[in-house]
């Protein structure tokens, strides 16, 4: 592997950003990549197909975060091999989650076939929108298969040092997605079900351009057919680290879920609103976002070469930073949002609804910034069974609570809904913020970095 995909040697910061701003760059186009659908449907449809689409991108979401988490799996297992300079043991890791990654994705596909409705109907999806929102579910699981290789792979060149390759790939998907959407939705009218056709397309496509590029530019290890084989030990070794990622990204958005089954309960223009304000979010989120998936890569490869300093520094320089833009993005969504908002929807009572939800946003946008970079920390180190106990901690000891009690006073808000959101978030950083100041100050661990105390043992 070549010295520029190393994050174990220079300076930190320089090699962070470096690294830091292909993943920002990815996760821009990501949610502009769905933000377009929503943007599109807003233009050229009704509020129910701003509907169906806001509700059903939210229940392909919980699916894609349930991949995304496995995959981080890979990626830190990857790393931490990388690290410790074990390249064989790195294409086995690769090797066995080309196959195990296959079966999740013919599994996923099967189950949204037959759950979509049943999960429609506890989401409170409006009357309205139910039957689009169901269509355009049905017609993206047929693209899971492409959703799981492409998080796969991601995680694989995330893990070598390599965040480009994946910012590349979103950035074709996008362009597809773009010309589709257009396409199906403008041209043919095909509104919420035209928009999930283009959606598939591009993830296949995106799927094709990533494999042409790993061929390319070839991995940092020998991969051959004999290390693409189910490995159990490997299997497992990945989804302790990558499950309880899986797990906690899963229930905190089924979290998310629950809270828009409440507002769905509000009607129409809420449902509407919180879809639009949900769009939005995904852009002002973006920083913090990125720097906790950098941090977890350039975590696991110094936690593997032993140099835990490296990686405590690294985390402090990712808060910092997430800090300073979130300063700056959560200005504009509470006093500007209504800008932001209009620019997916035409309706000016919609407006007004993701507005009003920005506004408890935006002080989450000033938190998000130690909690995400924290997660990022956590992760890299291997110990994601805590980040799993804190989000879960968060989601359904604080947010779905809150939530649930504003949304009962009388005539409630949106944004007093949505300051369930900041209210979970300042608790998560608190117990990340005990957790880690504990651990410095174990007596029994004085001398060395609390890296040492989340070190894997060697499968």
């Amino acid at each position: 592997m070549s010295e520029t995909t190393l994050f174990t040697s220079g300076k930190i910061a320089p090699r962070l950003l470096r690294f830091a701003l292909p993943v920002l760059g990815a996760l821009f186009l990501q949610s502009f990549y769905g933000a377009v659908d929503l943007l599109i449907v807003g233009q050229f449809g009704n509020a129910a197909d701003v509907s169906a689409v806001a509700t059903g991108t939210m229940m392909m979401q919980t699916i894609t975060f349930i991949i995304v988490g496995l995959a981080m799996g890979t990626t830190i297992q990857m790393g931490q091999a990388l690290g410790a300079g074990k390249k064989e043991k790195a294409a086995d890791i690769v090797g066995t989650s080309v196959i195990f990654f296959a079966l999740l994705a013919i599994v996923v596909t099967v189950l949204m076939i037959f759950l979509t409705e049943p999960f429609a109907l506890l989401m409170q999806t409006p009357e309205e929108a139910f039957d689009k929102t169901c269509r355009y579910v049905h017609i993206c699981s047929a693209g899971t298969v492409f959703i799981t290789a492409y998080n796969m792979m991601g995680g694989v060149f995330r893990g070598m040092g390599d965040s480009k390759t994946p910012l590349l790939t979103v950035l074709v998907a996008c362009i597809i997605n773009i010309f589709g959407d257009l396409l199906f939705v403008a041209v043919f009218h095909m509104a919420a079900s035209g928009a999930a056709l283009a959606t598939v397309i591009a993830q296949a496509l995106s799927v094709f351009f990533c494999l042409t590029a790993a061929k390319k530019r070839g991995l940092p290890f020998a991969l051959s057919k004999k290390n693409i084989r189910w490995q159990g030990n490997l299997v497992a070794l990945v989804c302790k680290t990558g499950a309880p990622i899986s797990l906690q990204d899963g229930l905190v958005t089924v979290s998310f879920l629950v809270i828009a089954a409440i507002i769905n309960g509000l009607g129409l223009i809420a449902s509407a609103g919180v879809g639009v304000a949900e769009r939005v979010c995904g852009f002002i989120m973006l920083v913090p976002s990125a720097f906790s998936q950098s941090l977890s890569a350039f975590v696991a490869q110094n936690v593997g070469a032993e140099k835990y300093d490296r990686a405590k520094k690294a985390l402090l320089y990712s808060i910092a930073a997430s800090l300073a833009c979130g300063l700056f993005m959560g200005y504009f969504a509470f006093f500007h949002g209504n800008l932001l908002a209009a620019i997916f929807s035409k309706d000016g009572k919609v407006v007004a609804a993701a507005h009003s939800y920005l506004k408890a946003y935006a002080i989450d946008t000033l938190f998000v910034s130690f909690l995400f970079c924290f997660i990022g920390y956590f992760n890299g180190c291997g110990k994601t069974s805590f980040v799993m106990i804190q989000g879960i901690i968060g989601a359904f000891g604080v947010r779905i609570p809150v939530s649930y009690l504003m949304s009962r006073t009388l005539n409630p808000t949106l944004f007093r809904i949505g300051l369930a959101t900041p209210s979970s978030t300042f608790v998560q950083i608190i117990l990340c913020g005990i957790v880690f100041l504990l651990l410095e100050k174990n007596p029994s661990e004085k001398d060395k970095s609390v890296f040492r105390m989340y070190k894997e043992c060697e499968s």
